[in-house]
């Protein structure tokens, strides 16, 4: 059995997981986050419910409907949120802190071809991308 760990805390990132913690996040996601899950990660990041709602593919006002009927989310959205709070975690680990990451999300990127980071979350080719990128920066490996 899988040691179960805190999905919503800030030390949960790409760099922590290991094949123990890949069965648990398989499962977790199969299962489905609860909006109150959900909440409990989304409110450590600086996306606003407009913006997840975007990186989900999802109405915001659906989002509203989420809460309001205590839903849960299906796989394919739980596995989004767990992929922007890893990259999330893994960014302030990469960065020292959250506002020095903040910063860089919000600031174009030429090795990204000139657009704000953020506007990559949206797609799993996106958060991969933003993966190898926060790799090369933690290397001192800068383009």
């Amino acid at each position: 059995m899988a040691k179960a760990i805190d999905i919503t805390d800030r030390k949960t990132s790409y760099n922590s997981i290991d094949d123990k913690n890949v069965i648990f996040f398989i499962q977790a996601v199969r299962h489905g986050f609860t909006f109150r899950i959900f909440w409990s990660i989304a409110k450590k990041t600086p996306f606003s419910l407009g913006e997840w709602s975007g990186f989900l593919n999802m109405s915001e006002r659906t989002m509203q409907r989420y809460k309001r009927e205590h839903k849960t989310f299906d796989p394919i959205y739980s596995e989004k949120i767990l992929q922007v709070s890893l990259l999330y975690n893994l960014g302030i680990e990469v960065f020292g802190n959250n506002e020095k990451f903040d910063s860089w999300l919000e600031t174009q990127n030429l090795a990204l071809g000139g657009i704000r980071p953020k506007e990559l979350l949206d797609n799993s080719f996106g958060i991969g991308l933003l993966k190898d990128e926060l790799t090369r920066i933690e290397h001192g490996v800068l383009a």
